[in-house]
């Protein structure tokens, strides 16, 4: 069997690393580790153990080019760290695990004592992708994220999106400031407990994808800089400080080993690549996706998705599936909310003919001068990309959590506009993404939280409420003092969704909360029931063939399109929504049969050439009566719902 095939009869997964704490064979009566550490900085280094048989300090013998190792008859469970020649002590940069925080001691882990229920689990294509980000610590660790999963399964999500994992400091952090790649942090539970988590997932037919970042290291915890300066590039600087030089082929294989790990060793399904524009790096990433597809096993789905501010369309198709697009949810959030300060000001220049580029070629912007980047051109051509080369989003962790007080689009938006735009993004052929507690029409904050203490609590709270004083509405400096402590525990407290409504409480619905929360759910669950049935079989090969901005009756541009694709099986779907206030005048009403409609009934003024404000219809050409319901195809608002 070749080394990449799937091997049936397995039930214990590892990726045997190059550097770090690796169990030799077998654990049994006399295990043995090998450890090894990367340390240009320094002349010597020690291993220090600090339990069981073999506790002390160990000589590590250097090996060349900054290379310190040592084998010594210990196994899991044994906590190490590496003694560098000043004296100083660090833990482990490729820690499988951190028992005691970073600043505590590394853990051997035996990556193979996990035994696998649903090994055989081979993912799911892209076009069947539902995504759903989630914060591990908000939802109540792995085990709280496991116990959501089959309500996310009966609602039509097919992928569960994890915020980061890697070690940080403190009890919560949003994820975004970790230090130690390798370890997924022990405030949400333990290795094992993780990849229960994944083993349960694939147990219900839904994939697992976890958001990494390669692009820099949090300020708390990070010691590379004590023995390996030359990870960084100095002199070359990002937000978060020095660039990491991805040109060295030890930090390169660094990263590359961490994308393979998460995929072998915890069986993820896809990874979403944080923020690569501060890569800057094409070639880079092109040998990382090339590096994964060629270490993971053979038969397996696993997707590479960006987030790339560059709008770099030269990187998808061939090397990662698709990017994150920020285009949709810039637009989109224009035409919602009528906000145009900080990066939505490249988006108020008609935001609904943007939108329309975005649904027809996928970026906004390809190439085109941005007024956020002093005029200089942003983006390549995308029009050639298939749809599902685009996720789209309305909420994320970044639209939300960097907002000053993490406010959803409910309380931005009125709810018929959000039902419509909703609507589009569930049932777009572009892979819809939605955040924790979307699908209940949350109006729960979503902050951005830190656990930090002493003179960094105080830099980070301070540096977040500076950073609002070019908006106007944050001018007053009072104003901005009212924007919440990252590091109170109220505010990842607030952050924190409530548990799903039950099946008791969807069968009383005794409660005006939990009525509206079950009205949001059933709409997205409606809707994602008719992408399932009719739309995600034939997204393979799917093409945009064009979208068309309405005009009102004065002949102007509405905030109100119409959008069309040709889909693999050569039907056409056809979307229009009215984000507009009024009604628009609609004569070219598209072919096919309606699949979903929102408001309720809209069908009647459309069959009076107008399409009603905040509208959204979707038609299907072709055969419909594979959408086994024992109904008519239509799925609409609550009032029909309920009827």
């Amino acid at each position: 069997m070749s080394e990449h095939q799937i091997d049936p009869n397995a039930r214990h997964f590892a990726h045997c690393l190059p550097f770090g704490a690796q169990l030799l064979g077998p654990q049994g009566a006399n295990p043995r580790t090998r450890f090894r550490f990367w340390a240009p900085s320094c002349k010597s280094v020690q291993v220090e153990i600090e339990n069981g048989t073999a506790q002390g300090s160990h000589d590590m013998t250097p090996a060349g080019n900054g290379w310190f190792e040592t084998c010594i008859a210990s196994g899991a469970g044994t906590l190490y760290r590496f003694r560098l020649d000043d004296g100083n002590a660090v833990p482990d940069p490729a820690s499988r695990f951190q028992p005691q925080d970073v600043h505590g001691p590394s853990e051997v882990v035996d990556p193979r004592a996990y035994c696998w229920e649903h090994a055989d689990w081979h993912g799911r294509p892209w076009e069947e992708t539902v995504l759903y980000e989630l914060h591990v610590g908000a939802m109540g660790g792995y085990r709280g994220v496991q116990e959501r999963l089959p309500a996310l399964v009966a609602l039509g999500v097919t992928a569960i999106e994890l915020m980061p994992l890697n070690d940080f400091p403190g009890r919560h952090n949003w994820g975004y400031d970790g230090v130690l790649p390798y370890a997924p942090d022990s405030a949400y539970g333990r290795p094992e407990d993780l990849k229960a988590l994944v083993d349960a997932a694939h147990g219900l037919g839904l994939m697992v994808f976890l958001d990494v970042v390669y692009n820099h290291f949090g300020p708390d915890g990070n010691y590379l800089h004590e023995y390996a300066r030359s990870f960084f590039r100095e002199g070359t600087h990002t937000p978060w400080g020095p660039a990491i030089d991805f040109e060295r082929s030890e930090v390169s294989d660094f990263f590359m080993d961490n994308a393979v790990y998460w995929i072998n060793e915890y069986r993820i399904d896809g990874l979403r690549f944080d923020a690569v524009h501060a890569i800057d790096n094409h070639a880079w990433l092109r040998e990382l996706a090339d590096h994964i597809r060629a270490n993971v096993q053979h038969g397996r789905h696993v997707h590479l998705v960006l987030e790339n501010e560059h709008n770099s369309a030269s990187l998808l198709g061939h090397h990662f599936d698709a990017q994150w697009n920020d285009d949709a949810h810039n637009t989109l959030h224009v035409l919602l909310t009528g906000e145009t300060e900080g990066y939505y000001h490249a988006y108020e220049d008609q935001p609904i003919r943007r939108l329309a580029r975005v649904l027809s070629e996928g970026f906004a912007y390809q190439g085109d001068p941005s007024p956020l980047h002093d005029g200089a051109p942003r983006g390549e051509p995308s029009g050639h990309l298939p749809p599902t080369s685009f996720v789209m989003f309305l909420q994320n962790h970044d639209q939300i959590g960097n907002r000053a007080f993490g406010e959803r689009l409910r309380k931005l938006t009125s709810d018929e506009a959000l039902r419509a735009a909703t609507g589009l993004l569930l049932l777009s052929p572009q892979i819809p993404l939605l955040f924790m507690d979307e699908e209940y029409g949350s109006t729960q904050p979503f902050l951005f939280f830190t656990d930090y203490t002493g003179d960094l609590a105080d830099a980070v709270r301070e540096g977040r409420r500076r950073e609002f004083a070019r908006f106007s509405s944050f001018s007053d400096e009072k104003r901005r003092a009212q924007i919440p402590d990252p590091n109170d525990e109220k505010t990842f407290a607030a952050s924190s969704p409530p548990a799903p409504v039950t099946a008791a409480a969807s069968a009383s619905q005794d409660d005006d909360e939990t009525r509206e929360r079950l009205d949001w759910m059933h709409f997205y669950k409606s809707a994602l029931t008719v992408r399932a049935k009719l739309i995600t079989p034939r997204l393979k090969h799917g093409k945009a063939l064009n979208a068309t901005v309405l005009t009102d009756a004065n002949g102007a541009d509405a905030n109100a399109l119409v959008a069309r694709w040709k889909l693999g099986d050569g039907e056409t779907l056809s979307l229009a929504l009215n984000l507009s206030k009024d009604n628009v005048p609609f004569n070219d009403v598209p072919a096919g049969k309606v699949i979903f409609e929102t408001p309720p009934r809209v069908r009647e003024q459309i069959d009076a050439k107008v399409l009603p404000a905040h509208a959204f219809v979707a038609w299907l050409t072709g055969d419909i009566n594979d959408y086994a319901t024992g109904h008519d195809a239509r799925i609409v608002g609550k009032e029909e719902r309920r009827s």
